[in-house]
């Protein structure tokens, strides 16, 4: 009797541990940095992958970013992590990627896109 009751709480652990690690790829944000960023300038967060499209926000150089891992042309940077950090950067030198943040600073988070080529791994 002891092993069944041995055997229903493993079982049981193992399925919680299985649950919750597959949800945690969604809530996990990917820190990167500002760099590169001309001297005085500062880089843009975009309410769209554009340059044409408007400013939320725009941090200097050293600016660490929430990254939701996402950036055009289905590259996810939670995907792509273990590579060194040089082929990171190649990776989405030219791609837009989605940063959250909070523009207002009111505590109100919203998603926003930077440019790649402006920021590099924390």
């Amino acid at each position: 009797m002891k092993s069944y009751v041995r055997a229903a709480v493993a079982f049981a652990v193992a399925s919680a541990v299985l649950a919750f690690s597959g949800q945690s790829h969604a809530t996990v944000f990917a820190a990167w940095q500002v760099a590169g960023v001309p001297f005085g300038d500062t880089l843009n967060a975009r309410k769209y992958p554009s340059n044409t499209s408007q400013r939320q926000a725009a941090y200097p150089n050293g600016t660490v970013l929430q990254m939701t891992g996402r950036c055009t042309g289905g590259i996810d940077l939670l995907d792509i992590a273990g590579q060194p950090h040089w082929k990171l950067r190649q990776a989405i030198r030219y791609r837009w990627c989605e940063v959250w943040h909070d523009p207002a600073q009111n505590g109100h988070f919203v998603t926003s896109w930077v440019y790649g080529k402006y920021i590099k791994p924390h």
